[in-house]
């Protein structure tokens, strides 16, 4: 028996497991369905192209096919590995717009604003610049300048000036907008995931249990109240229970997929799905939000990208040498090197468009390995705050069917218009003057692709996730709302919900930072939760014990 259970060993799952933990008169015990994270390409930054491709360590999920995206199928990779997708991403440490959180709490979410959650930021972290009234030192998550970034990614930040943006040196500072370069989730060039910062030294603990191979099957309840859960590990049923609470943690994919398969969600999908409705919630799985990427690719004249080449494959065994000695030089890159914030038209208010800058050529999350031979550099450019929505089905009562995955993104037109503007500005930035005495020819996109109606085609034809899917167990009151402010399930006891999936609204940026805070507040809930249940069951006893009747004594 333990106090807590905790599904999905991800970004917020080992966050909560740390931090829970830290009281030693608490079990905690924590379920992930992949390996532990010991292949050493997890922790070398230039493994996420390897990663991308783990049959493994990647749930490889795909969308269903997407109607405004000329019924493609979208390639959704996630982290399925001690840290999760903290494990397997470009760590780029990114918080969002202090708005984004405002919008929260105004949505009927009280102690969400960003004045509220930023002291979560700040705990959670270890900014090697030092600590300032936005950032924190001493927190598990170190936060590093990037150690050798290429040419072409400062190249991108002096483009971007010429076009315009503003140079940004902190996009987690009191302004957002300009160019510059991401602050990476890296500890000595090594990536510095959850499991590496949080997990590391809280696995050690007796009260600590960390069972890995373990997919989740259902939450198991007694009346309205979750007491367990029951995993599959090597073909074998087992079950796990939780005197205090449950905590779900797989993400915005598998929190409402599980809720699902428990029984809590929509009842015509679960019937649908042939399984016994045990809490109708109708929200379970919906609220789908996520960021959609295209990219614009030229090739570069100069042999210096990170690209596929002869010069990059004859100096990678001296690159390797550098990384395992000291760590650096290029297996330090994460990838996506430089960043841009701006706005697709001057009345917006902040920025809604995001910048990546690659120092290679990609294509289909550089799944396509012969495009990435050769030098060449790519732009990708995303909508911030997609109107757009999807949703998260069944594809069945089994717990190893993947889910039914719609997007729906380009559903609402506002979405498409934004991206046409930002293509625009993205190849805006790509002919600056500062990329003169790289450029070669334009790759993507093909063709002259000038009109409105050519950019629309274009990123009908290549826009792909950028990896930050959220929404589907929102937090909230309205009808759709699937936990309330402190994380609880509604209608349900004994479990919450604390990862991506409780965003209401997508953030402005990057979302692994994010769903960090988000697990560093929720333990704070937990534990007042513990403790307040502690003080009334003091209370209790007391009150008892003063209504007892006095035995009289005998009198000598």
């Amino acid at each position: 028996m333990y106090d807590y259970v905790i599904v999905g060993a991800g970004s917020a799952g080992c966050v909560l497991a740390a931090r829970l933990s830290e009281d030693a008169d608490v079990k905690v015990c924590l379920l992930e369905a992949g390996p532990a994270d010991t292949h050493p390409l997890i922790h070398m930054p230039i493994g996420i192209l390897w990663m991308m491709r783990s049959k493994v360590l990647n749930w490889n999920f795909h969308t269903r096919s997407e109607p405004e995206l000329n019924g493609r199928e979208l390639f959704w990779p996630r982290g399925r590995t001690l840290g999760g997708s903290s494990s397997s991403n470009a760590m780029c440490y990114m918080r969002g717009h202090p708005n984004d959180y405002d919008e929260w709490e105004k949505l009927g979410n009280p102690g969400w604003s960003f004045r509220d959650v930023l002291p979560y930021f700040k705990r959670s972290q270890n900014q090697e610049r030092g600590p300032s009234a936005l950032h924190g030192v001493g927190g598990p998550l170190n936060v590093a300048d990037q150690r050798h970034p290429n040419l072409l990614s400062k190249t991108f930040i002096q483009a971007g000036i010429q076009a315009g943006l503003p140079f940004n040196d902190d996009f987690n500072g009191v302004e957002q907008e300009g160019v510059g370069l991401f602050q990476l989730t890296q500890k000595n060039g090594r990536r510095c995931s959850t499991a590496a910062g949080f997990l590391k030294l809280a696995r050690q603990r007796p009260n600590l249990t960390i069972v890995t191979g373990a997919h989740a099957r259902r939450v198991v309840f007694e009346g309205k109240r979750a007491v367990g859960v029951e995993y599959i590990k090597a073909g074998k049923t087992e079950q796990v229970s939780a005197a205090a609470e449950v905590l779900l943690t797989a993400g915005a994919i598998q929190s409402p997929q599980l809720l699902m398969l428990s029984g809590v969600g929509e009842r015509a999908a679960l019937e649908a799905a042939r399984i016994p409705v045990h809490t109708e919630l109708a929200g379970v799985g919906k609220n789908l939000q996520d960021h959609l990427d295209v990219i614009v690719v030229d090739t570069c004249r100069k042999a210096v990208s990170w690209g596929i080449t002869v010069k990059t494959t004859l100096m990678g065994a001296w690159n390797l040498l550098r990384y395992a000695l000291g760590g650096t030089g290029m297996f330090t890159s994460n990838g996506a090197e430089g960043c841009g914030f701006a706005k697709s038209a001057p009345e917006e208010a902040i920025p809604d468009l995001q910048f990546h800058f690659s120092p290679a050529r990609l294509s289909r999350h550089s799944l396509d390995l012969g495009f990435m031979v050769g030098d060449g550099y790519s732009l990708h450019v995303c909508n911030l705050r997609p109107r757009s929505r999807g949703e998260i089905r069944l594809n069945g009562s089994d717990p190893y069917d993947k889910p039914d995955i719609r997007a729906n993104y380009l559903s609402d037109p506002d979405d498409m218009e934004r991206m046409v503007r930002g293509v625009r500005l993205a190849r805006k930035v790509m002919a600056a003057p500062a990329f003169d005495p790289y450029r070669g020819i334009t790759l993507l996109p093909k063709g002259p692709c000038s009109t409105d109606a050519e950019v629309r085609e274009f990123v009908r034809q290549r826009a792909e996730t950028i990896y930050h899917p959220v929404g589907t167990c929102k937090m909230g009151s309205d009808p759709l709302a699937v936990v309330d402010a402190q994380l609880r399930v509604h209608g349900l006891q004994g479990l919450r919900v604390a990862d991506a999936s409780i965003m209401p609204l997508l953030v402005g940026g990057n979302t692994n930072a994010p769903v960090i805070m988000i697990a560093e507040k929720a333990s704070d809930m937990i534990k007042a939760a513990r403790r307040a249940s502690q003080q009334a069951g003091a209370a209790q006893t007391q009150r008892q014990s003063a209504q007892r009747p006095q035995v009289a004594q005998p009198v000598a």
